[in-house]
């Protein structure tokens, strides 16, 4: 596996020893008409070009670097199999494909999946045999057609804006995975600080007996067991050590499940994370949300990072500069990134790259929730997720506002399958049903940004930040309840001076001017007793936006013990 690229298993909360990596070369081909399936290109022989997987054709890495347009890609290879592999299950995975992904396996279609962000798996036992198997994968991608969540990506020929290349197809890593004939399907932690104990609920296929171990830095914590005809079964058990997970300091258990011949590795962190009030606890304690915005672009692997240590260094950059978590922004990160802020304990904020999706009416919410679904089931045992925001910034579009019914039915769901964890409807604007009151302002004059805080501060009243037009602001009215500043900031800085850079407001002609403002808004929210928390766009530069604090290849623009000094600062709301 060392030789091809993103060789680490994809999840490290649910990992097997017999899988196999599928990264590497295949045969590649943009199919332009969107014709592939009538003209049956699943039972070619060959495809015109080659690919690197998991590298999407619109990056350098993969090999192709094509920015525009695609309507459809397709993808073909082989892989080899043994009789001992063939002697239970043969799941295919999938880590993401962008948008609806069309699966082949010796010319037969074996699933169908629709959804950009998302994993998915087949079990393709019944088309596969001992020997060499074709795999061929069709990917349909219209971000124009304003039906589908695409984020950030593009809807123009060319980058713009806060708008930036577009991913289609596969961009991340494709797996086989052997199991027995009785086998663990998923798993959810729940775990109990108060009592010192984790619930476990638990997804099998077939009958047998499940064993739950769980450990502590190689010292046994507690075990449990249950007899099970399949389907759901649930195990509690009492953890004789605890450890916390904290901001810095993540003290994951490691798990064991069994369930017959199957045998998988996960983890859990024990951590409770609640509203109280105006004030965000973790463990009972309140702490500052100290967020950057971080949106999950690479100037080579775009969607996808080159490397596993680039997934950790955006990590460690942030929190180098004092940042003690990310709104991980406009895109469903992948669970390898998550499972570093998980042992790092560093907070994060789970989001749907929701624009390109159309909130005006109830008929886009079979393309939306679907999809949201999947993300919060598959990351709901990450301890470093303390909130789920499935939109973000509902503005009118082609001049259709919001359905309100719509937001609320998102939230609703959203809860329904997680109710350990605060939810925002929509981020920033447009709140209908909300568990905390968010907000965006890139106002740059600190004075100014004071005085509306202040305001907010004494009078209880943030009707000063509702700028929308008027027949759409009542969508934003404040009745009280816990204040998050989720974007602020947003601070022009080139390096190399260059003026057609994208950014808020007006540029500081200096690093002085620029730190001077920084800590001018920083101080503001932190000084504040009503705001639990900040996101400061954003951690670096992506294409043409250049108000990050590192640039694009997260090269440092600023001292970052400067930085430190500024965004470490100790909140008022915590000493309360």
């Amino acid at each position: 596996m060392k030789n091809i690229p993103r060789p680490e298993h994809p999840n490290p909360q649910f990992e097997r020893q017999t899988w196999t990596n599928l990264n590497g070369e295949w045969q590649f081909e943009i199919d332009h008409g969107k014709s592939g399936i009538e003209r049956k290109f699943y039972q070619r022989d060959s495809l015109n070009d080659k690919i690197i997987v998991p590298f999407c054709p619109e990056s350098e890495l993969s090999g192709i670097g094509y920015k525009d347009f695609m309507a459809s890609v397709w993808y073909r290879r082989t892989f080899t199999l043994t009789a001992n592999q063939l002697s239970g299950h043969v799941l295919l995975h999938f880590g993401a494909v962008d948008y609806e992904a069309v699966i082949y396996v010796n010319q037969k279609e074996v699933g169908r999946h629709q959804g950009g962000y998302t994993s998915f798996s087949f079990d393709i036992t019944a088309a596969v045999h001992e020997g060499e198997n074709t795999l061929m994968v069709c990917a349909i991608d219209d971000t124009r057609s304003g039906k589908q969540p695409s984020g950030k990506q593009s809807e123009k020929h060319n980058s713009y804006g806060c708008y930036y290349t577009r991913t289609t197809g596969i961009w991340q890593t494709v797996w086989l995975e052997y199991v027995p004939q009785n086998y663990i399907e998923r798993v959810w932690f729940y775990p109990d600080v108060e009592n010192t104990k984790l619930s476990v609920k638990a997804q099998l296929h077939g009958s047998g007996k499940l064993e739950v171990l769980t450990s502590y830095q190689n010292s046994d914590t507690g075990s449990a067991a249950a007899v099970s005809r399949g389907g759901t079964v649930w195990l509690e058990i009492p953890l004789s050590e605890k450890h916390l997970w904290e901001v810095g300091h993540g003290r994951l258990y490691d798990v064991t499940l069994r369930f017959g011949e199957d045998e998988v590795k996960s983890y859990f962190g024990l951590r409770g994370a609640q509203m109280d009030g105006m004030r965000f606890l973790l463990n009972g304690q309140s702490v500052f949300q100290r967020l950057v915005l971080d949106q999950g672009y690479y100037p080579d692997g775009i969607y996808t990072a080159p490397t596993e240590e680039h997934l950790l260094k955006d990590i460690q950059l942030s929190m180098e500069v004092g940042f003690n978590g990310a709104r991980l922004h406009e895109k469903i990160f992948e669970p390898r990134f998550l499972y570093h802020c998980d042992r790092l304990g560093y907070m994060v904020w789970g989001e749907h790259a929701n624009w390109g999706f159309d909130h005006t009416n109830a008929d886009g919410l079979s393309r939306f929730l679907g999809e949201w679904r999947e993300a919060v089931s598959r990351d709901f045992n990450h301890p470093s997720i303390i909130g789920w925001c499935p939109l973000n910034e509902t503005w009118p579009l082609k001049g259709h506002v919001q359905d309100d019914d719509v937001l609320k039915t998102i939230y609703q769901e959203t809860k329904l399958w997680d109710s350990t964890r605060p939810c925002i409807d929509s981020s920033g604007s447009y709140h209908v049903m909300t568990d905390i009151f968010d907000l965006h302002t890139y106002e740059q004059n600190p004075e100014s940004f004071g005085n509306k805080f202040t305001a907010f501060e004494k009078e209880n009243s943030l009707e000063s930040w509702i700028i929308f037009s008027h027949e759409h602001r009542t969508h934003q009215t404040y009745s009280g309840g816990p204040v998050f500043v989720s974007e602020y900031g947003g601070i022009c800085w080139d390096e190399n001076g260059n003026s057609d850079g994208w950014g808020y407001g007006d540029a500081p002609k200096t690093k002085d001017e620029f730190l001077s403002r920084l800590k001018g808004l920083t101080d503001v929210l932190l000084d504040n007793s009503k705001i639990f928390g900040f996101c400061y766009t954003q951690l670096y530069d992506v294409e043409q936006e250049i108000n990050g604090l590192f640039t694009y290849h997260r090269e440092a623009k600023f001292d970052s013990k400067v930085l430190r000094e500024i965004i470490s600062k100790k909140a008022k709301i915590e000493e309360i």
